[in-house]
């Protein structure tokens, strides 16, 4: 008998979507440490939803029978530390569950910017009329730093509504869902063109703190920002005075170096910026999407394939 181990923070609920397991498999659901100390040693997978606590790091027994780490999110840098890295143990991810939910968000952040459609909102709430011209978002070039599955998602549907888009990823490389992928060295050289820079990549030693002060002074004026990657990839305060000397001309902000924002950050009354609470991706059914995505890499696994969706530790 194979026994799953699904570890989800305190006060969530079960995963759903695993249904299609196979009978034979014996699945538990912890959310304390009691529990996941108990259990752990004696699971055969772990299915992680948990990714806020550090609750795993704090009971990973010297010994145990773990064969597989799935981890139910896109980026798996809350599951990088030491034991679990210098393991053989594999680490699987969620990658596609999110990609379509996240491209439309930032869809949708760009056409918001362009429309000047947070202004309509103030003026609204103002019962104000007041006539403006606004952008197109057609011919504007967008940066997507991040150039992976989520990436190219987001510039296959920002190239289908006619933007221009240039993917920064580790090394360079043909990709037709970009007009050009170029490695992470020229990024400071692509920042001036961008109307739209996009953060969609990963939380790692060369992205945390990518964007700070220096960054922000080498973007063009009133270019926007959106990011949908990893709240530490930005610093917040280099980007508020960003935000409030007028050099950039808005944000759309899905995460954050600390989460919640705290309800006094003065990003929440800055007029040119858009905040949602780490969601952009979580369309209706992500969850059963997710337990059905880990059921059918377990089939394959169980019958001696490769696992799909692993994540390179290094």
């Amino acid at each position: 008998m194979t026994f799953v181990l699904v570890l989800v923070a305190a006060g969530e609920n079960e995963l759903p979507g695993l249904g299609g397991l196979p009978e034979d498999v014996r699945v538990e659901t912890v959310s304390d440490e009691t529990q996941l100390r108990e259990l752990l040693p004696d699971a055969d997978v772990l299915v992680v939803t948990d990714f806020r606590t550090g609750l795993l790091e704090r009971c990973w027994p010297e010994k145990l029978r773990l064969r597989w780490v799935h981890a139910t999110s896109a980026g798996v840098d809350a599951l990088m530390f030491p034991a679990l890295v210098e393991s053989d143990i594999p680490i699987t991810n969620a990658r596609g569950v999110f990609d379509r939910g996240i491209a439309e968000y930032v869809l949708g952040a760009a056409l918001l910017f362009a429309k000047d459609t947070l202004t309509n909102l103030a003026l609204q709430r103002e019962h104000r009329w007041q006539h403006r011209d606004t952008g197109m978002i057609q011919g504007a070039q967008a940066l997507v730093v991040g150039a992976g599955s989520i990436g190219g998602e987001v510039a296959w549907l920002l190239r289908a509504v006619g933007m221009r888009v240039t993917g920064i990823a580790r090394t360079a490389r043909e990709d037709e869902r970009f007009d050009r992928v170029l490695p992470q060295e020229q990024l400071f050289a692509c920042l001036p063109e961008a109307d739209y820079v996009v953060i969609t990549a990963p939380l790692t030693p060369d992205t945390e703190g990518l964007f700070d002060q220096r960054a922000f002074a080498a973007m063009k004026p009133g270019a926007r920002l959106i990011n949908v990657g990893r709240g530490p990839i930005v610093r917040t305060d280099d980007l508020l005075a960003a935000l409030q000397s007028g050099k950039l001309g808005g944000a759309a902000l899905d995460v954050f170096e600390t989460e919640p924002l705290p309800a006094e950050h003065p990003l929440w009354e800055a007029p040119n910026v858009m905040i949602s609470a780490h969601m952009a991706g979580d369309f209706r059914g992500w969850q059963q999407a997710l337990g059905e995505q880990f059921v059918a890499n377990f089939k394959g696994w169980i019958q001696g394939k490769t696992l799909f969706n692993q994540v390179a530790k290094g």
